[in-house]
């Protein structure tokens, strides 16, 4: 293979922030085609990044020939059918989150994925970090010794779009962002409705961010959740924009997830301690900073990550075309998407019945 010759589907806010600039990046990649369902914006963003194809349609995307890997970054509504298509054309996937609508659809796109012998890769960014990939290496060596409980607190800044602003009005309404690329002005800004209306997001802060630590207990632990207690703040939103979530996993292992989107910029949180019978893991993602601790009172505390590895949000895209090419491995297999849609799913039931929820 020379090549890999690949498209973005849903090529919108986020796609056009990170996806397209990745593949053009990438020597050994070849974007022949972006998705967008407006024409002439489709046609701008090919013009602009000097793609050959502007499409408007999924089902156009994949009629191209020779097709080797396809991004899905449009809607969650949209994620299920259009990642099937891609598989079912023989495509590797990458997805991004949240991964579908329901914890069903996920596994479906899994399975088929599985069986196709495809690569398909979730868009979650952190599992691509130095920190988060040694921190995986600690939990699985059982350097911890038994997991006992994972406390998170992840927060940002959407709440504003969870209300239907547009991307300006919600950074108009935090500080300075100068410091964070995944903050700059958008070359598209995302539709007013595509966090904000349930029926194509999902829902709020559970859906669009949860997922991303969700992902990563998956990521870290290789378990599944077991039960599921969930209570929800719309804030007078459609969505939720405040979830506060109790999970235990089929081991045994506490998680205590708290996420909101009404951070600031200058302060967003992603705080995690892992308990375990050996030892404390405690880092703060958004930070770069990564320690253990032994039960005797041994520190063991890493260098902090420089700022250009602490979300490195081209590293998908770049694994997409490594892994098809035979390079790397599968970084973030679309296995730890279908969790964050199980946990998801649960926790929306919760909330919405004040029961706990038990999965088989």
């Amino acid at each position: 293979m020379s090549k890999v010759r690949c498209a973005v589907i849903g090529a919108g806010s986020w796609g056009t922030m990170a996806h397209v600039p990745a593949l053009m990046d990438h020597p050994e990649a070849e974007l022949v085609a972006v998705q967008h369902r407006d024409r002439v914006i489709a046609e701008r963003i090919a013009k602009d990044f000097g793609v050959p194809q502007a499409c408007t349609t999924a089902e156009e995307v994949l009629t191209i020939d020779d097709l080797d890997a396809v991004v899905i970054s449009s809607i969650p509504a949209l994620h299920c059918e259009q990642a099937k298509a891609a598989l079912q054309r023989d495509c590797h996937v990458l997805i991004e989150k949240p991964m579908t609508i329901t914890a069903r659809e996920a596994e479906e796109l899994v399975a088929l994925a599985d069986a196709k012998q495809l690569h398909f890769i979730i868009g979650a960014t952190w599992h691509y970090t130095p920190h988060c990939i040694e921190a995986r290496r600690i939990v699985q060596s059982g350097r911890l010794g038994q997991l006992r409980m994972i406390s998170i607190l992840m927060t940002n800044i959407c709440q504003g779009l969870y209300r239907g602003e547009s991307y300006a009005e919600v950074i108009a309404e935090t500080d300075d962002v100068s410091g964070r690329p995944e903050h700059q002005p958008p070359y598209l800004e995302p539709g007013r409705t595509s966090y904000s209306d349930p029926q194509l997001a999902g829902g709020g802060q559970i859906y669009c961010q949860a997922s991303h630590p969700a992902a990563y207990i998956s990521f870290l632990t290789e378990r599944q959740p077991a039960e599921v207690f969930a209570h929800f703040e719309n804030d007078d939103a459609q969505v939720d924009v405040y979830d506060a979530v109790n999970c235990k996993l089929d081991d045994g292992t506490l998680v205590s997830l708290a996420t909101n989107g009404a951070a600031t910029a200058k302060k967003m949180h992603y705080e995690l301690r892992i308990f375990g019978t050996e030892g404390i893991l405690a880092q703060e993602l958004w930070q770069g900073t990564l320690e253990i601790s032994d039960r005797k009172g041994k520190v063991q505390e890493y260098d902090s990550l420089p700022a250009d590895q602490i979300y490195p949000m081209f590293a998908p895209a770049t694994n997409l075309v490594n892994t098809v090419l035979g390079k790397e491995e599968n970084g973030s297999p679309a296995r730890h998407g279908a969790f964050a849609m199980k946990l998801t799913e649960a926790a929306c039931e919760s909330s919405r019945t004040g029961a706990n929820v038990k999965l088989s």
